[in-house]
């Protein structure tokens, strides 16, 4: 059955943004006493709303200091804005979408100036306009269903007849809470992570007509 309505995470689904967001997670952490690889910072936290990513690092042992959500987006956006490109076939996606008359919106545990950054510069944001449902506006975060059912009801849609396009298990998980059949997009491991908590697991955006029966 073709959805009513798609729901895409941002990073790491609509833009290729988790190899540079780590990496100044990771030399920012280890200045603060938590010794971690980009590679560690990718594995343990993508999807997690910063929020989040400072009580794990604390409980891991960073000491950090007051205000340091708003210094470490800082310096995370100060290197998003050297670039970060689309991920390969997203325009073509939502084309299709746009042609068969889905309608579509992005669901992300980042802020919406971290959006604006990463989807101004690859074209993307005119695309989302008056569909954007961030983590820190709305104050809830994947993978609490209320991002997602924020998502609907301004959509007045179903979640039996949405999808959501995750690539973390916070965010998958939040799917299933929510009642919303979920595509997990796995373009670098198996994705066995994303199908223990409900995903069909695709690894190509070329698979993705197919699968919403564009």
């Amino acid at each position: 059955m073709r959805p009513e309505f798609v729901i895409f995470d941002c990073d790491g689904v609509l833009v290729d943004t988790e190899p540079t967001s780590n990496a100044v997670l990771a030399e920012n952490l280890t200045r603060h006493g938590l010794s971690l690889t980009a590679e560690e910072c990718t594995a343990l936290f993508t999807g997690w709303s910063m929020v989040n990513v400072e009580k794990e690092a604390k409980r891991r042992g960073a000491t950090l200091p007051e205000g340091w959500i708003k210094a470490v987006c800082a310096e995370e956006f100060a290197a998003l804005r050297k670039g970060v490109p689309a991920m390969t076939g997203i325009h073509d996606i939502l084309d299709r979408l746009e042609e068969t008359r889905v309608p579509y919106g992005v669901a992300s545990n980042g802020s919406e100036d971290k959006m604006a950054i990463t989807l101004g510069q690859t074209g993307l944001l005119p695309r989302f306009k008056g569909a954007m449902f961030s983590a820190h506006t709305l104050k809830t975060s994947k993978p609490d269903p209320a991002l997602f059912q924020a998502a609907l009801a301004a959509f007045k849609v179903e979640p039996a007849h949405a999808v959501v396009i995750e690539d973390s298990v916070l965010g998958a998980t939040g799917a299933a809470r929510a009642g919303i059949p979920c595509y997990g997009f796995a373009p670098h491991h198996d994705g066995t992570d994303l199908a223990a908590v409900g995903a069909r697991i695709f690894n190509n955006m070329n698979e993705l007509p197919d699968l919403l029966m564009l």
